[in-house]
């Protein structure tokens, strides 16, 4: 059977940006970035975007299971540093963030249930950024 997935990611998305501006302002490399927004046309908005992100982590690689704590975490010590820099491109470039988590959940009966929950700092960087908290997820597929 498939192990459960997880990884977590901060974004921030919006129309008519480059993402490199962005990576300029704040100094942290990117995870990914889409650039269609700065194609876009005013009748027609294309939604750019900016996100760092974890590995994907499995529990079967791992001694433990899937702990949306600790990847969101590991996401939360790359962007305290830089709050301040975040409120401003947000403001400057009208962007939108967002603190996402994504997994894949096991279908097998003997497999554990992931930790899925945000620690009290996350939430209040999230809350100063004015972020909200989007948690995608699915059932692996049998084998």
């Amino acid at each position: 059977m498939a192990a459960n997935e997880g990884r977590a990611f901060f974004a921030l998305s919006g129309y008519h940006f480059n993402p490199n501006d962005i990576t300029q302002a704040l100094g942290i490399k990117p995870t990914s970035v889409n650039a269609a927004g700065m194609g876009g046309s005013l009748d027609k908005p294309v939604i750019s975007s900016w996100e760092i992100s974890t590995d994907t982590v499995t529990s079967e690689n791992s001694t433990e299971d899937v702990d949306v704590y600790k990847l969101t975490e590991i996401i939360l010590k790359q962007l305290e540093p830089v709050k301040e820099k975040i409120l401003q491109v947000c403001k400057s470039h009208n962007l939108s963030p967002r603190m996402g988590v994504v997994l894949s959940l096991s279908v097998d009966q003997d497999e554990t249930c992931p930790d899925v929950g945000f620690g009290a700092r996350t939430v209040r960087l999230l809350a100063d950024l004015g972020a909200f908290i989007d948690i995608d997820y699915k059932l692996s597929e049998r084998i």
